[in-house]
């Protein structure tokens, strides 16, 4: 059975997406710590990140700086914050998040937000990677 990450990286589920690729996807978390906050995701469905092909990795925490740069640009922040847990969900997924502290990563913060919020955000995320010359983001 696909993960729910695969249902929503196939259309089956909706997502706000922010970078597609032939190898990942990011978009925003429907349960956000903080305004933001997203996942990037390889498309191959790897349980462990440990698990990940070399190059694979590689390439997930290169899409992870590039959308870094288009977080910081959106929203004010002293860092963003990158967290592998791989709890939630047996997909590997990286988060992304702005943060000014450290209690800014506590999943205890995460809280539902509407698809219009998402949606906004997502297109803030978007702008700024195409400013910063990634084409990916036009998804």
């Amino acid at each position: 059975m696909p993960s729910i990450f695969t249902r929503i990286i196939n259309g089956e589920l909706p997502g706000h997406f922010v970078w597609k690729d032939a190898e990942a996807v990011a978009f925003l978390t429907i349960q956000p710590i903080r305004d933001g906050h997203l996942l990037v995701i390889p498309r191959a469905e790897v349980d462990h990140w440990d698990d990940l092909p070399a190059p694979l990795a590689n390439h997930l925490m290169s899409v992870a700086q590039r959308i870094t740069k288009a977080l910081k640009a959106v929203y004010p922040c002293q860092r963003v914050g990158l967290i592998i847990a791989g709890l939630e969900v047996p997909h590997t997924h990286i988060h992304l998040l702005p943060i000014d502290q450290l209690s800014d990563l506590s999943f205890a913060a995460a809280h539902a937000v509407n698809a219009e919020s998402l949606q906004a955000n997502a297109g803030k995320i978007r702008a700024a990677l195409r400013q910063l010359g990634h084409a990916e983001a036009d998804c």
